[in-house]
């Protein structure tokens, strides 16, 4: 078991690099990988069992305690990325598909990635992780109907297909994940050591399969499906603080909403934009896999280095693995 956490942190630590790597790997030889995305939708169904598993009754706690900054934060994240998406896509003049991948990005819930960059800026984690939790649970409804009405006009979208996509790969494997826990804690307990490594691999494949299948596309306007992607992202994080701040929550919420606006289940995204539209509109999901935890990373490291005020609400302990 030591020799498994071992491996966790260092898979937790490189995350970034090991995607980019595959990623790379995947663009060299692209047949070679091409006929993976079939498995994306399974890949995600047993990340998001995982994330439930990591769930406690306790993570729900904050809705009653102190609704109005989980209300805030969860209300900015599905107003504020699918706009980001659709803004960003037209002024760079995006093909409709990729125009399509960044809505269907910034529509998707947080990514659980989040709740260990905001424990490491010192942020509110009770606060993330309930935006995380909420924000999955309300993404069969929110995500198809965002998708929708932002990306109706360029390509056609069916809602109730994405509906029950969601619920066959977010919310039935996250409902079962926390029954698991509640039923079988023990076994659960044994488990949680190995879910960031396949957290890893699942979207480490998710990320190779979108490349493979989308390589000419990246490799004729890569760079411009790279300035989006970190534009979104940068603005997120940037916009999601300032809502924090323009509404007087102390600076770990600021953090935490920051963190958890800018970092999107961006997996989700990919699997949704491979079985509903085209590979090409998974492009933007596989490359923000890469990037928001690159810059999560780099604004945790950053927030780290700066204390709180003393009457700042202190981050708690991170109780639940995440990956």
């Amino acid at each position: 078991m030591h020799r498994i956490r071992a491996v966790s942190a260092f898979v937790g630590r490189w995350f970034a690099l090991i995607v980019l790597a595959a990623g790379g790997l995947a663009l060299a030889v692209p047949g070679a990988f091409s006929g993976m995305t079939v498995a994306i939708p399974c890949l995600l169904s047993v990340i998001m069992l995982g994330m439930g598993m990591t769930l406690r009754p306790v993570d729900f706690a904050i809705v009653a305690k102190r609704p109005w900054p989980l209300l805030l934060g969860v209300a900015a994240q599905y107003v504020v990325m699918p706009l980001l998406g659709l803004g960003i896509a037209v002024a760079l003049d995006l093909s409709p598909l990729l125009t399509a991948g960044m809505i269907l990005v910034g529509a998707s819930p947080g990514g659980t990635a989040s709740n260990v960059m905001v424990y490491l800026s010192k942020g509110d984690t009770a606060l993330s992780v309930a935006m995380t939790t909420v924000s999955t649970l309300l993404a069969p409804i929110l995500t198809p109907l965002l998708v929708l009405l932002l990306a109706r006009e360029i390509l056609p979208v069916d809602p109730g297909a994405l509906f029950i996509s969601i619920l066959q790969i977010v919310l039935v494997p996250v409902l079962a994940g926390l029954l698991l826990r509640l039923f079988l804690p023990r076994l659960v307990e044994k488990l949680l050591d190995v879910l960031p490594l396949v957290s890893v691999a699942g979207i480490t494949v998710v990320v190779m399969a979108v490349v493979a299948a989308s390589s000419s596309t990246l490799l004729s306007i890569g760079i411009l499906v790279v300035v989006a992607v970190v534009l979104h992202n940068s603005l997120g994080l940037t916009l999601g603080y300032l809502i924090g701040r323009v509404f007087g929550l102390p600076i770990a919420s600021r953090r935490a909403i920051s963190i958890e606006v800018g970092m999107q289940n961006s997996g989700l995204a990919a699997a949704l934009a491979v079985a509903h539209f085209n590979p090409v509109a998974a492009l933007p999901a596989a490359i923000f896999s890469v990037w928001h935890n690159v810059s999560g990373s780099l604004l945790a490291s950053y927030w780290s280095r700066r204390a709180l005020p003393a009457d700042a609400t202190p981050a708690p302990e991170l109780s639940r693995t995440s990956a």
